[in-house]
């Protein structure tokens, strides 16, 4: 089932894609998906980012990458930063090098603390896909990750979230630039699994539903420049698109 969430004249409203149409539902994140009987065709909708998270964790790999004590090392990017496909990412000037980075995003669906690798799924709603963007030459200046991950629109998400995605653990990952592949990899080359990197999380604090996980950039991300257009497409879930400003 693929949920996403839409500008209407009543505001954002969420709603699951039939045939050629979006149906409209009450609360996506509800035991039971309750429809509302309306519903609008997909041709002319415009998407919104499929979630307004209260919360946004990064990750970052350190197992095999460096002799950090922490093998998975979870870090939060301000839920300002979420912006929906299609909007422009406005790339900060005289910071250096800006990244887009390409990465599986789980969306919470239920509270969720303690999970452990067996039953962290269960409390998974879907995944969407996540742009990371990053100014990465802030990186060694700022541990905790404040100037490199902030910026307007440095968090797209969508296109949706898929909530049937047969293994989370093996989603392929390819990031165009201008309509060129720059990078392809997949949620297999993480360091650490995405079921293990939730139990690492929810071991220190518990999430809520509609809070995003970004499972971390397997050699996904490539640098950009204003003018670009980015396209990030993870299989079995979709593509989401990007200006850079």
């Amino acid at each position: 089932m693929r949920i996403a969430r839409l500008e209407t004249p009543e505001g954002p409203r969420s709603a699951v894609a039939v045939d050629d149409r979006w149906d409209f539902i009450i609360d996506p994140f509800a035991r039971e998906i309750i429809f509302t009987g309306d519903s609008t065709p997909m041709d002319g909708a415009v998407l919104l980012a499929p979630v307004q998270p209260g919360l946004v964790v990064g990750i970052a790999h350190n197992l095999t990458n460096n002799n950090h004590v922490l093998p998975i090392q979870a870090w939060q990017k301000s839920a300002h930063t979420v912006a929906g496909p299609g909007d422009e990412i406005l790339a900060q000037r005289g910071v250096g090098t800006v990244n887009v980075e390409g990465e599986l995003a789980v969306v919470i669906g239920r509270s969720a603390t303690g999970l452990t690798v067996e039953n962290a799924f269960d409390y998974v709603l879907g995944f969407t896909v996540a742009n990371d963007v990053t100014n990465v030459d802030q990186v060694p200046v700022d541990e905790k990750n404040f100037q490199s991950k902030s910026g307007v629109n440095y968090t797209p998400l969508g296109p949706w979230i898929e909530t049937e995605v047969t293994d989370p653990e093996n989603v392929s990952t390819e990031v165009a630039i201008n309509g060129e592949v720059r990078a392809r990899s997949g949620s297999f080359n993480l360091p650490s699994s995405v079921a293990a990197t939730l139990a690492y999380v929810t071991r220190w604090l518990t999430l809520e539903p509609g809070d995003v996980i970004m499972t971390g950039a397997p050699n996904t991300f490539v640098a950009v420049h204003p003018g670009d257009r980015v396209d990030i497409t993870l299989e079995g879930i979709g593509t989401l698109s990007s200006t850079v400003g």
